[in-house]
């Protein structure tokens, strides 16, 4: 479950940091069901935080630490290279399971905001929903893990039935 894994956020931390702290408040509400380890909460960065170096070193420490990603998109988000882009192909060389979540509220990829990167390597793509985000976290790694065949260059999302499941209907 979504809850015991370690998840790596991506995000344009101009631009989607509301939907980061978000989610983050999501998590912390006793009263939602939504929970994810956040691996950002491992190793504070200090106040060499303005290296370059230092910066990448940390945030591979705690993609190393996840088991699941999480990419945030939003109007920007693909033109990010410096951190972003970098973020998501450690991701990728360490064969993590990843989950982009639409800020447009997309249900499938969406190929006009999508990193490059991200079209057909095999990660689900879900709209930023709660009930589907935790779905996702709850369920992908596993069948990613179990069920992805790897030699083939997927875009992965939910089925409409789904987010009806869910309640999820609009």
């Amino acid at each position: 479950m979504g809850y015991r894994n370690k998840t790596y956020v991506i995000f344009d931390g101009d631009n989607d940091m509301w939907a980061y702290a978000r989610m983050k408040g999501w998590n912390a509400l006793d009263n939602i069901d939504f929970n994810f380890f956040n691996a950002h909460d491992l190793k504070p960065l200090t106040g060499q935080a303005a290296n370059e170096t230092y910066i990448k070193q940390r945030l591979l420490e705690r993609i190393k630490s996840a088991k699941q990603v999480v990419v945030l998109v939003g109007s920007s988000t693909k033109n990010l290279f410096r951190y972003v882009r970098w973020e998501i192909e450690q991701c990728q060389n360490l064969d993590l399971p990843i989950v982009v979540v639409n800020l447009n509220k997309v249900r499938s990829i969406d190929n006009t905001l999508c990193p490059p990167i991200l079209k057909g390597a095999n990660a689900m793509h879900v709209s930023f929903r709660m009930k589907i985000i935790k779905y996702a976290l709850d369920y992908w790694p596993n069948q990613y893990d179990s069920s992805v065949d790897k030699t083939k260059r997927n875009d992965w999302h939910y089925p409409a039935s789904v987010y009806k499941d869910l309640g999820l209907d609009y």
